[in-house]
């Protein structure tokens, strides 16, 4: 087993046919020469064929042929191992994928043998509520669907599905109808699967199948691979995907630790507010969504807050106080996802409870009251005591139920307990991430996974206290700012967030848009115009495609399931004038340029900060510049390394970058403090918050790690506008200093930020008694 390593830092590569792990091994010289420690790797089993993400695993068995392979490991493993990098890779524990039958060997044998299968212990069925059968959703809309049934090469085939047929159930000739009667599985309409599905899923994805990790063989078989590589060194980490959907989480890390003797793993575990994670899991942390969630706030203006309420106030036409219109928005969408596309969830928890009539609607509310993803019994029980009371105000007249649930749900043996801690985390996720997310647009850059649009700004003391936390409780966590999950990359919230210092000219900007383009959705306009301000210049594709998943996704005005054709030809004809109509267009790129230095400022200053704060820092691929990808999946993007190598050779050739559309200022930040968060960790063994003084003092962020000080400049346009820094100081310990940024030295002490920050709106001051320019790269 490979001994326990924690890296300085990670770099994400989406692993996938169009960049697999050989092409992987050809870059791993320039994440080196960039500053990471250790490659974060997207998932590598076999997954569903053409998957660009690997969430998809259809083969536990091997890594993907189409990611490489298991040669495309090895070859990345040994080219990692030369540079000194470690391996850090995403598996996914919770389910499988079923969209290809035939392509997953332990769904062909369930659907096959049903409960007679060996697999059928794998997979979490509820084998009483069909009858028998596996309900599988595919069936389109009609009342004859059945009749394009027909036997193919010994298969049942439903146009491009196919589907096994038992043994001895086809032998006498009998129609294509007859035979699906008698299989093992029953093919439904798919618009059956919100009520009646009979098999867990992922959220409400019905082509990803969960699988019961907490069975002991189905562990070991579905992790035998991922063993192998941590065996024999290939890989150095683990991050777990979606533990909440897990039936034992804390056993199954328990399990893993066991099996891997103790390596670096990581969560993916989104926080709500001062939750923490359970102390009993064997894990160092999360994949960072909450320090994300952090440093995104420390860069709003409070000040804009109110004029930003009213606005989305009107957008909405309500009088109501945002601090009251966020969380009802939580909870009618979180009742109306477990009323609605995961109502199978619901019944199913139900009929666990048989003994308490009616108890489904009780289930529903407390499913939408509850305030966190879930609860990890008897960890985490006073959320649900908060569920019980919210639901029991809400509605009285389930309080009985509610009453009679509560013991229940609160016993960690109980089966129904269990099962309401795995369905609780789906309904926030389906409710708050993928629809409220897209209904609330006061300021979208802080509808980001893992964090609170309730919380529009923290100041600089708050900031300090949670990384004084973070330093305390979980160091070996990761930081990120951008990865593949995120909605708006770190450079589009940054540039967002300058609405925040500019809230009347925003409101302006938005209002002759509005006028010119209309759609007759508020809060959806203002999402969606923030979103290309946000990501300009975009390409006409990219936009359209946001467009349509946002609106979708919002479900005010259109749905997947319903698409309103008039809403959405007007949605795309907007997309069209940004381009097309000269006025739009001037408005748009006008209003670009006056926020982009702004933007640019907050970037580097975000960036710096998640680099050099507590926790171990994480670069979603390609995010060394300008990062303006939106939503998966144009987050997964090709990226130009060829460019990127040519900008890190001409800095370390000492090229100073301007803060323009290049971006290739924030990769000299990046790569520098990368750089000596992997040669000089001594330098970050601390955390102590430096004050700023004078007249501009709320615009810096400042702290000291030990040997190394992060300054850094928030909210850039009030700065601008009081004139710059003025008398502003910072005071650090009397010894020599350099910028790791500019080569400029101090002599310590009191130092002006006037001085500290004319090249860049950062600045990263470490002892000038050491070689710099061996340390960042410029000889190599």
């Amino acid at each position: 087993m490979s001994e326990l390593k924690i890296p300085a830092s990670t770099y994400r590569l989406q692993i996938r046919q169009s960049f697999d792990l050989n092409k992987a091994a050809a870059v791993t010289d320039y994440v080196h020469a960039l500053g990471a420690d250790w490659l974060y790797l997207s998932p590598l089993l076999e997954a569903e064929a053409g998957s660009d993400h690997g969430y998809d695993v259809v083969n536990h068995s091997r890594i993907d042929p189409a990611r490489g392979g298991a040669e495309g490991l090895d070859k990345l493993g040994a080219t990692a191992r030369k540079a000194g990098m470690g391996i850090l890779v995403d598996i996914v524990p919770n389910h499988v994928g079923v969209a290809t039958p035939r392509a997953n060997a332990w769904w062909w044998d369930l659907l096959t043998f049903g409960q007679e299968s060996r697999y059928a212990e794998a997979f979490d069925v509820d084998w009483a509520a069909g009858n028998g059968k596996v309900r599988i959703p595919v069936l389109g809309d009609g009342d004859e669907e059945l009749e394009s049934l027909a036997i193919v090469d010994g298969e049942l085939h439903y146009y491009d599905n196919q589907f096994p047929i038992a043994p001895g159930t086809a032998d006498d000739g009998a129609d294509a109808r007859t035979v699906h009667s008698r299989q093992n599985y029953e093919l439904i309409n798919w618009r059956r699967a919100d009520s009646e599905l009979n098999y867990r899923r992922f959220f409400a994805v019905n082509s990803l199948a969960g699988i019961r990790v907490e069975v002991p063989w189905v562990f070991a078989e579905s992790h035998a691979e991922i063993l192998r590589w941590v065996k024999e060194d290939l890989v150095h980490g683990l991050r777990v995907d979606h533990p909440d959907g897990l039936a034992y989480p804390g056993d199954y890390l328990d399990d893993l630790q066991k099996a891997t003797g103790g390596i670096y793993v990581l969560v993916e575990k989104i926080l709500e507010g001062d939750e923490g994670l359970p102390p009993n899991w064997a894990a160092a942390g999360t994949t960072g969504y909450d320090a994300l969630g952090d440093i995104d706030r420390v860069l709003v203006d409070p000040a804009g807050r109110g004029r930003l309420d009213a606005l989305e106030g009107r957008l909405e036409d309500t009088q109501a106080s945002m601090d009251d219109v966020w969380p009802e928005l939580i909870y009618e969408n979180k009742r109306h996802i477990a009323d609605g596309i995961l109502r199978s969830e619901v019944l199913r928890l139900a009929r666990l409870v048989p003994e308490i009539d009616d108890a489904d609607d009780a289930l529903a509310e407390l499913l939408a009251c509850f305030p966190v993803y879930r609860s990890y019994l008897p960890f985490g029980e006073e959320h649900l005591a908060e569920a019980a009371r919210s639901a029991k105000a809400r509605r009285p007249d389930l309080a009985t139920r509610v009453d009679a649930l509560y013991p229940v749900l609160a016993d960690p043996t109980h089966p129904a307990a269990v099962r309401f801690q795995q369905t609780s985390g789906m309904v926030m996720a389906k409710g708050v991430e993928d629809t409220a997310f897209y209904r609330f647009s006061r300021l979208t850059s802080l509808n980001e996974v893992g964090a609170d649009p309730g919380e529009f700004a923290i100041d600089v003391a708050e900031f300090h206290r949670r990384q004084l936390f973070r330093q305390a409780s979980l160091p070996a966590s990761l930081t990120t700012l951008s990865t593949h999950d995120t909605k708006r990359g770190e450079d589009v919230r940054s540039r967002i967030s300058v609405i925040s210092e500019m809230p009347a000219e925003w409101e302006a900007t938005l209002k002759r848009l509005r006028e010119l383009v209309p759609l007759g959705d508020g809060p959806f306009e203002q999402l969606l115009w923030e979103a290309v301000l946000g990501a300009w210049p975009a390409s006409r594709e990219r936009l359209h495609a946001y467009a349509e998943k946002a609106a979708r996704e919002a479900g005010t005005s259109t749905t997947w399931t319903a698409p309103n054709e008039e809403f959405e030809n007007s949605m795309h004809a907007l997309i069209d004038a940004v381009f097309d109509n000269s006025e739009v267009n001037d408005i748009v790129t006008g209003f670009v340029d006056t926020v982009a230095q702004a933007g640019w400022s907050n970037s580097l200053a975000a960036k710096l900060i998640q680099i050099t704060a507590p926790g171990v820092p994480d670069v979603y691929q390609g995010s060394e510049l300008w990062e303006t990808s939106l939503v998966d999946p144009d987050n997964r993007r090709s990226i130009d390394f060829d460019l990127r190598r040519e900008f890190l050779a001409r800095v370390d050739r000492g090229w100073l970058p301007p803060v323009d559309e290049t971006g290739a200022a924030k990769l000299l930040v990046t790569a520098r403090a990368l750089r000596l968060r992997r040669d000089r960790p001594e330098w970050f063994s601390r955390y102590l918050a430096i004050p700023a003084y004078g007249s501009a003092a709320a615009h810096a962020v400042a702290f000291d790690r030990g040997d190394a000080i992060t300054i850094a400049t928030r909210l850039p346009v009030g700065l601008r506008k009081r004139g710059g820094w003025g008398d502003t100081t910072v005071v650090v310990a009397g010894r020599p200093l350099v910028d790791a940024f500019t080569g400029e030295r101090y002599a310590g002490g009191t130092l002006r930020l006037a001085d500290l920050l004319h090249q860049y709106p950062v600045a990263l001051l470490v002892p000038d008694d050491t070689d710099l320019a061996a340390l960042l790269g410029e000889s190599e």
